[in-house]
């Protein structure tokens, strides 16, 4: 009797770890066990923090409220990725830059849709008018802007070849209408291999950004902010 129940425990052992293993092989496999994401900090003591972002809201030759890609936020009209970096810059204190174009978006947002189609059939690159005088004085660069067609605006493009993020730490945050960040936190580790890209930014859908300063704050603090 008492080998029966042995063996009967030998197998109930032998299944467990099995299953156990499998698990943990699927787990590998779509990357969403918990037990397999660490936390990336990266707020250091005597960091200087620099919050660009890129919005058509702001890149339309109109009124806020006249553009498709702006929200109200406590009362105030702002380009949605403006509202996110306005409470990133609450929680880390960094300094705001707008990325300005010399191109006007379309204020319609089936217009603007229609335009940023043809500016990535084309690989455009907008010029920028506005200007980061003084990049070496920051350590870690908090970029955002929307997700247009499965990808960056164009406008990133033109604003990651003109400057070099070597050596800096690149957060990025994200405006989506359903494609969340789409491959684009990848082709900004490609097109910046010397900088560290970290890989678990904010993204939040157009129709949640006035009510996500509380996970914002989440993820900063994740962060160590």
């Amino acid at each position: 009797m008492k080998r029966f129940v042995y063996m009967l425990l030998t197998m109930v052992l032998t299944l467990s770890l099995v299953a156990c293993d499998n698990s943990q092989d699927q787990t590998e496999d779509n990357g969403t066990s918990t037990s397999k994401t660490t936390e990336t900090t990266v707020a250091k003591e005597g960091d200087s923090v620099l919050i660009a972002y890129f919005t058509a809201a702001e890149n339309s030759g109109v009124d806020v409220t006249s553009s498709a890609s702006y929200t109200t936020v406590n009362g105030s009209d702002v380009g949605r990725v403006r509202a996110l970096a306005d409470m990133i810059q609450k929680g880390t204190g960094g300094e705001l830059f707008s990325i300005q174009t010399k191109t006007i978006y379309p204020a319609n947002g089936e217009e603007l849709i229609d335009y940023a189609a043809q500016e990535q059939d084309e690989d455009a690159r907008p010029i920028l008018t506005s200007e980061i005088k003084n990049l070496d004085q920051y350590n870690v660069v908090f970029i955002g802007y929307p997700t247009w067609w499965y990808d960056m605006p164009q406008a990133l493009y033109s604003f990651f070849d003109t400057y070099d993020f070597s050596g800096k730490t690149i957060v990025p945050f994200n405006v989506h209408n359903g494609s969340q960040f789409s491959g684009t936190i990848e082709t900004i580790q490609e097109l910046e291999p010397d900088a560290k890209v970290i890989t678990n930014g904010f993204t939040v859908s157009e129709n949640d950004v006035a009510d996500a300063s509380e996970d914002v704050q989440a993820w900063l603090t994740s962060l160590g902010y």
